[in-house]
């Protein structure tokens, strides 16, 4: 039981641990820009900076 622990506690916080990662560089208005405020009538994403995101993706 105790092998089962030592291997699978490694395990499940590299998962956790990366995951976060991806998340953050796939969202638009991630980092410095504080996240997304609102949508554009036309579909982009503005930040809560006041920028409008670049990100390909649509707003709904």
């Amino acid at each position: 039981m105790k092998i089962l622990n030592v291997l699978l506690l490694p395990l499940c916080f590299a998962f956790l641990s990366t995951s976060s990662f991806t998340y953050a560089a796939n969202y638009p208005c991630s980092k410095s820009k504080g996240g997304v405020s609102h949508c554009t009538a036309d579909g982009k994403f503005v930040c809560n900076d006041g920028s409008i995101s670049r990100s390909k993706k649509k707003c709904s």
